[in-house]
Formats: structure tokens, C-alpha cells, sequence
């Protein structure tokens, strides 16, 4: 064995052999349990980061574990390759996405492999090849069938930069996710949708099954959906003779409200317009007001701007006629596009009226308030103007023959008297909204949609799949889908008449192509169907998913509603895919997020060409909990490469001892009978290093303490180093404890493992070898320590056997020369033992 550890040497060397042994192929074994365990796919649009490198190490370390546990292991990795880098970079560079995107998809399959990572490569993918995007298009034609995909014309949210249209996910804080400096404008267009309205309730009910998800997450994707019961309420137009909609969730508060709030964007408002006697001071009004609205909207710390239109609306039930405003916070797409304004109970309708000078009144009190009249809490005690709104339930007052009622009493009972006269009904309302898949970009799936002068909107046919995606494009970026200037794709043949028509030119939102990829997995080359449903049934549900949790309002909520519009079809039998979802921090340096712009981006491949793969694997897993941002520290690394060698030195200087010998196995009490005092000290610091990272693997994952341990285990066998050389540990008992460190080693860095693993006599790697039981008598301590106390304040601490009694822990408490000093001249009332806990001696 080599006694200089080389880690390109040796990661070199067992990556080669893996692939040679088919080490991580998996294939179907119903006489086997299995495990799915899947890493979000990344996009190939440059170099493996430190973010994938932390979320691959993740999972690779539970598929290895796995492995050992005995399951078959289906690991897998593939590229959403489709979106704007790709065709931005062609742009600059005069490169064509595919070639950009397959270039780099080379690369970073490269740097993966580099890492070691146990990935079954048969099985990649890549969603901008014909023979995957085919089926997006057929699951378009399915949903086209079952009326979940439409075309309407829509106000849409449109990115300057990008120049294509953003689905509301894909919106924060006001501005493009894909560049934060650039602000989100309203265009309308006509758009194709995908009615996951439609699955909204079994979106929230199927919640049930995800008990094994991240409560944060579950708690974004309800927000996000915002399913609300409430009431319509009609308000009438005067000079107009209409009604104006609005809803509201807290219809107890009406007889407060002092003005109507509508969108912009309502219809309501040329009529308002038309109807002003200064149209056009009004109309320049609206524009100004909906050219603030996407960024107000969104909840940013921005200025919430408003417009009366001279306008009033009578509310139904106090006759009070109110003005009607336009504010730029208010959401054509949730309810009706109108609310009502109740400043003196909801915050934001509070700040706006008190900075435009419209009335605020009480007519909701805490409900253990006595009278019937009192003002609320917020206000002044002479009945002054309130401070901020009181948003809570409670009584009613100045509210007409509901006053007296509590707020649950008045809600049930106002909305069943606007049904009864005609000017309301209950209404349930969601936040979200269908889903926009236009992009008006190339670098996408083409819509498998033609347009005929005669037949109006005809489907492609599913034997005419896939819609190529023509090469010869001119890209710039700008204006129209670029699909539209080419003619030889636009031109078609009409497919019920026969006569002329022309293609659908946008393509589809990448996130369609995320949204089933880890259906195709399971057998990615079939090419009747866009899933095998045997492979699905075997492979299905997904054990373990890992991602970031920026995912969990966009592609985790595409996931699940293509999931169940897949179940529908029939494709598969279950309502969810992932049985268990992890989400893992970032990784950032000098405490911000890594970027180039910053100057703080760290190169995996660089940090492999310096330290190895396993090293920067180890480090990566060490320096923080996978669900806290890891902030990367050049020191921490260097502390791991000196672990590795460490371990490697220790493994080589016994190697030629131990590879002849077999392992120590506990025969029993005889077995354990016969241990040295020094195989007991290893043989427990061993065992209980194994129990502590069994039990994390099984639960929590908290690979920096498991980690941890390994590196106090490995200062154990170096102190035990003398001993095990002067003949008081056995060799097989030694060999017996490297060989679980090396395992427990395998998780984390598993290039030198097998190397270590094969200079003690083993052909076989560390992934063939079933992972090692723990022994809980082996582990269990022989002496505890406990701290002992002189009245109540800790003054010492002894050791003791684990199974001493009461008398021999009272006397060595007592004779504990720190202890001794405080019970100098005192008399000892009582002693009390709190058992494997603490010795509390009580004095006067």
C-alpha cells in the first residue's frame, strides 16, 4: 500500500472500476425492497456549482447507504435543458442553444463523474431532445382533450430582459426570478393556459399523504393556492346603473367600510372612464396606477398608490353610498378584481386610508369588551383616532341589527341574508391561477396546436408527435415568438379539412419539462408511452426527493398537479409522487450568496484538482446541517483534507498487519468476557459511532455530528495506537473497528474507502457490503459521569460503574475533594441521587 495518500490517484482508479463493475445500475428485482432516491436535475447552463455539489453529496450518501441496507437503489440524474440561458447565451455569443446546451451538458457530466457520484448514467436524460418532448406535447394533447388547456386572451407578466411571458411563480418581488433588478410589466396577449385550477382541492387534500414533507413547504404551497371562504357582495354604480362584485373574507366588518377598491385592470373602469366628465384625466389616472401595480401587489415594501374616480357605490347593507377608488394593490385575478375598504380592521386598507384621508371606523370590539359601543384597544382613551387596525375577531357594534353578534355569528348570518335579498351569496375563493405555459421563445417545446381559417384551433394529431423544434432560427431576442419568422414551420396542412393553416409558434414554460421527469427514469427509452407503467409501479413513489426550497411554489406545485392529471389518464395509480421531500441550505461565502458579481465563487473542479473528490464531498457535509446555509470556509476544507490523510496514514501503517487476519465477531457474554480493558474502549467508542449514524441515516440527517463522530473515533484509535502494537488489542479486534470506520467512511468519501477497504484483503467495494450492526452492549458505557451538587450549585463531578448503588455514589460524592471543601464543618441533611443524572447533597 501506498503510504502517501494521492487522491486523484485513487479516485481516478475506482471511478474506472465502478463504471466497469456497473457498480450503481439498477434494474427491476420485485424479490428485492426498493428505494428511489432523485436530486433535482440541474440546468445546463455552466459549471457544476458548490450548490449542486451539496445537494448530490446528500443524496449520494443515503443511496450508498441504502445499498448497504440491502434495497435496490434507483439513482438517477438528467438535464432540464429547455429555457432562456441557453438562447440569451446564443444571442451574445452567435451560438445555437442546442449546441451551447449540449456542450454543456458534456461538461457538467464530466464534473459529476469527477465527483464520484453513484448515479446510474444509463438512465439520463434530457429534456430538449425530441424523443422526451414529444410528450410533453402529447400530455398538452391530453389535457387539450379533457378541457384543462385553453387559449384566452390574458394580461400577463411579461420581463423586458427576457422578453417572454413569466407565470406568476416566476414573479418576486415584483421582478423577473431570473434578474432581480428588472421590473415586471403587464401586457396582454393571447396565451395558452393549463387549468390546474381545476385540482386546487385535491392539491389541499392530498397534503395528508405528505406527512413525511417539509411542514414550511406545505405551509407555502396552501398560501400559494389561498383557498378562502367568504362572501359576494354586489354594490351598485351610481350614474351607472351596474353592480360592482366584490368579495371579501370578513363580510362582519362591512357596516366599517369607507370607500370600494378596484384593480386597474377591472373592465368596470372604461365604463368609469366613458362615464367621467374628464375621461382623459382619469384614463392617465388608471394608467398611472397600473403601471405600479405588479410591485405593489406582490407585498414589496412599496408605496400603495390610489386614485378616486368620482365615482360611489351604495353598500347593500347600510344604503351608504362610498367612493369608489382605483389602487394598485388590489388583484384583478383574486376574487372579483373590487374589495372593499375597511381601514379600521385590515392593516393595509388602514396605512392607505390614513394617507389619502378617508374615514376609519370601529365597528368590531374585542369580545371580552363590556358596553355596546366601546372603542377598540387601538385607539385613544378619550375615543381618538386608532393607531394601527384590529384585524382579530370579536363583537360587533355600530353595525345596525348585527350589533352584539361575535364576528363568526355575523359572517354566517350577513351572508345568508344578502342570498336571501338578492345581493350576495357565500363564495369560495383560490389565489391561484391557471397556469400561463406561453413563452414567446424558441429554446422551448413546440405547442402541438395548428390554426385553420376554417376549423378554427385544431390539435395536432398524436401520430404527427413530436413537433420538431426547426434548427435554422434567427434569434435576437426581441418582439415575436422567433418560431414566427420561420416560414417552412409556420406553413402547415390543415388536418381535418386539408386546406392551408399555420402552427402554434410560442413554445411551452420549461417547467412543463420538470414537472414528470422523474417518471421517465424508470425507463427512459420507451417510446409507445411517455412512462412504462410496470417500471413506475415498481419504482413509484419516489423515497427521497432533495432540492431547495426556493422550488416549493413552482415546480413542487407543476409536480403534483401533473401527477394527478397523469392519474386521471391512467398512467399511474397513486395521487402523489414523493413519499419524502428534503430541502437543503445554500451554500454561501463571506455570509452572502455565491457569485460571480461578488467575486466569492468557489470552482468544484478546482477544489477537486487541489484536495480530491472526497474531500470536498466530506467538507461539504461537515461544515454545516444540510438544511442550514453551509458559508464556506477555506479553512474548514483544509481541515478536512487533513482528516483524510489522517485516516489514510493510520489505515496504511497497520495494513500489512491486519489485511491477513479476520474480524473480530462478539460471540456472546463469553465474547465480550474476554476483551481487554483498551477493546473495550475501542470496541464501545466504535459501536456508538456506528448507533449515532445509523440512527441519522434513519431520520434526521445530521451528517456534520455523524462526521463528527468518525473524526473522534479516529483520535481513538490513534490514542490506542501503542496499545494495539504493545499486543492489549488484537489484531482481528483492531481490524474489526477500522473496518467500520472505513464503512461508515464509504458514505461520505467513498473513493478512499474502497481503497482502504481493499489494503485490508477485501476484493469486494464498500457499497457490496452490508452496512454494520451496531452492538448496544458493546456500545453501553461502563462508568458514568455525574455531576455533583452542594445545595443545588454544581462543585464537582465523579465517575462511577454503571451498575454501582447508592451507598458507594453517596460516599464518592462526598469524598470528591472539591465537593469535601464545600461540606467542610457542615452538617449533610439529606443526600439526593437522581439516577444516571446528578448527586445533589443538601447542607446546613
Amino acid at each position: 500500500m501506498d503510504p502517501n495518500y494521492d487522491p486523484q490517484k485513487i479516485e481516478a482508479k475506482w471511478q474506472a472500476r465502478w463504471e466497469q463493475m456497473k457498480l450503481f445500475e439498477a434494474d427491476i428485482d420485485p424479490a428485492r425492497k426498493k428505494y428511489y432516491v432523485l436530486e433535482m436535475l440541474p440546468y445546463p447552463s455552466g459549471d457544476i456549482h458548490m450548490g449542486h455539489v451539496r445537494n448530490y453529496s446528500i443524496g449520494d450518501a443515503l443511496a450508498r447507504y441504502m445499498w448497504m441496507k440491502g434495497y435496490n437503489v434507483l439513482h438517477p440524474i438528467g438535464w432540464d435543458a429547455f429555457g432562456l440561458p441557453a438562447e440569451n447565451a446564443a444571442i451574445k455569443n452567435q451560438r445555437h442553444p442546442a449546441e451551447f446546451t449540449f456542450s454543456y451538458i458534456e461538461r457538467m457530466r464530466g464534473q459529476l463523474k469527477r465527483l464520484g457520484f453513484s448515479y446510474d448514467w444509463r438512465r439520463e436524460i434530457a429534456t430538449c431532445v425530441p424523443e422526451y418532448y414529444r410528450w410533453n406535447q402529447w400530455f398538452f394533447l391530453k389535457m387539450y382533450e379533457r378541457g384543462l388547456a385553453y387559449r384566452k386572451k390574458s394580461r400577463v407578466n411579461w420581463c423586458s430582459l427576457c422578453q417572454t411571458v413569466l407565470a406568476n411563480e416566476q414573479v418576486v418581488d415584483g421582478c423577473c426570478w431570473r434578474h432581480e433588478d428588472t421590473p415586471v410589466i403587464q401586457r396582454e396577449l393571447e396565451q395558452w393556459f393549463l387549468k390546474i385550477t381545476a385540482y386546487t382541492d385535491r392539491l389541499l387534500e392530498d397534503s395528508q399523504y405528505l406527512v413525511r414533507w417539509p411542514e414550511r413547504v406545505l405551509t407555502m404551497q396552501q398560501n400559494w393556492i389561498g383557498k378562502s371562504f367568504g362572501t359576494l357582495v354586489d354594490y351598485e354604480l351610481l350614474g351607472l346603473g351596474e353592480k360592482l362584485r366584490i368579495f371579501t373574507t370578513r363580510v362582519d366588518t362591512i357596516f366599517g367600510c369607507t370607500a370600494v377598491f378596484v384593480a386597474p385592470e377591472h373592465p368596470i373602469v372604461e365604463r368609469l372612464i366613458a362615464a367621467s366628465p374628464n375621461p382623459a384625466k382619469l384614463r392617465a389616472e388608471a394608467e398611472r396606477i397600473k403601471a405600479s401595480a405588479v410591485r405593489a401587489r406582490v407585498g414589496v415594501d412599496l408605496e400603495k398608490l390610489g386614485v378616486d374616480t368620482g365615482f360611489k357605490a351604495v353598500n347593500p347593507y347600510n344604503g351608504e353610498a362610498v367612493p369608489v377608488w382605483l389602487a394598485n394593490f388590489v388583484l384583478m385575478e383574486y376574487g372579483t378584481g373590487a374589495v372593499m375598504a375597511v381601514p379600521a380592521h385590515d392593516q393595509r386598507d388602514f396605512e392607505f386610508c390614513t394617507t389619502y384621508g378617508l374615514p376609519i371606523r370601529t365597528v368590531i370590539v374585542p369580545s371580552n369588551s363590556g358596553g355596546a359601543e366601546l372603542t377598540p384597544p387601538s385607539e385613544g382613551a378619550g375615543g381618538g383616532a386608532p393607531k394601527e387596525a384590529f384585524i382579530e375577531y370579536g363583537r360587533l357594534i355600530n353595525s345596525g341589527p348585527y350589533a352584539g353578534l361575535s364576528s363568526e355569528q355575523a359572517i354566517e348570518r350577513m351572508t345568508r341574508d344578502a342570498e336571501a335579498q338578492g345581493f350576495g351569496k357565500g363564495s369560495v375563493q383560490y389565489r391561484i391561477k391557471d397556469w400561463g405555459v406561453s413563452r414567446q421563445r424558441y429554446w422551448g417545446t413546440p405547442i402541438p396546436i395548428i390554426y385553420c381559417e376554417t376549423c378554427g384551433i385544431v390539435p395536432v394529431p398524436e401520430k404527427d408527435l413530436p413537433v420538431i423544434l426547426p434548427r435554422d432560427v434567427k434569434l435576437t431576442g426581441q418582439g415575436e415568438s422567433p418560431l414566427a419568422n420561420v416560414p417552412e414551420f409556420v406553413a402547415t396542412i390543415c388536418p381535418t379539412c386539408g386546406g392551408p393553416a399555420r402552427r402554434e409558434t410560442d413554445t411551452m414554460d420549461t417547467f412543463v419539462d420538470s414537472s414528470w421527469y422523474f417518471y421517465r427514469y424508470t425507463d427512459p427509452k420507451i417510446s409507445t408511452a411517455p412512462v412504462n407503467r410496470q417500471a413506475v409501479g415498481y419504482w413509484f413513489p419516489v423515497d427521497q426527493y432533495i432540492g431547495g426550497i426556493e422550488h416549493a411554489i413552482l415546480h413542487l406545485i407543476y409536480m403534483r398537479f401533473f401527477s394527478k392529471v397523469m392519474q386521471d389518464i391512467g398512467l399511474v395509480d397513486f395521487p402523489e409522487p414523493v413519499a419524502r421531500l428534503f430541502t437543503q441550505g445554500m451554500v454561501i461565502k463571506d455570509n452572502v450568496k455565491m457569485s460571480k458579481s461578488k467575486g466569492n465563487v468557489v470552482d468544484p473542479t478546482e477544489m477537486c484538482a487541489k484536495y480530491g473528490a472526497d474531500t470536498v464531498r466530506l467538507y461539504m457535509l461537515f461544515a454545516a446541517p444540510p438544511e442550514k446555509d453551509l458559508d464556506w470556509s477555506d479553512a474548514g476544507i483544509e481541515g478536512a483534507s487533513r482528516f483524510l490523510n489522517k485516516v489514510y496514514r493510520l489505515v496504511a501503517k497497520h495494513a500489512d498487519k491486519l489485511c491477513p487476519v479476520g474480524v473480530w465477531k462478539n460471540s456472546g457474554d463469553a465474547g465480550t468476557a474476554e476483551l481487554s480493558a483498551e477493546e473495550r474502549r475501542l470496541l464501545r467508542k466504535t459501536h456508538q459511532t456506528l448507533h449515532h449514524v445509523t440512527s441519522d441515516m434513519e431520520g434526521r440527517w445530521h451528517f456534520n455530528t455523524d462526521i463528527a463522530m468518525a473524526m473522534e473515533l479516529v483520535n481513538e484509535l490513534s490514542d490506542l495506537d501503542s496499545a494495539a502494537e504493545a499486543g492489549k488489542i488484537r489484531p482481528e479486534v483492531h481490524k474489526s473497528a477500522i473496518e467500520d470506520l472505513i464503512l461508515i467512511l464509504s458514505l461520505f468519501s467513498p473513493h478512499i474507502a474502497d481503497e482502504l477497504r481493499e489494503a485490508l484483503g477485501h476484493s469486494e467495494t464498500t457499497q457490496q457490503v452490508a452496512w454494520p450492526e451496531y452492538d448496544p452492549v458493546l456500545s453501553a458505557e461502563d462508568e458514568l459521569e455525574l455531576p455533583v451538587q452542594v445545595n443545588g450549585k454544581l462543585r464537582g463531578r465523579i465517575r462511577v460503574a454503571v451498575g454501582a448503588g447508592e451507598e458507594e455514589i453517596r460516599s464518592r460524592a462526598q469524598a470528591e475533594e472539591k465537593v469535601a471543601q464545600h461540606l467542610n464543618g457542615r452538617q449533610v441533611v439529606k443526600i439526593i441521587i437522581v439516577p444516571q443524572k446528578l448527586v445533589n447533597i443538601v447542607v446546613k
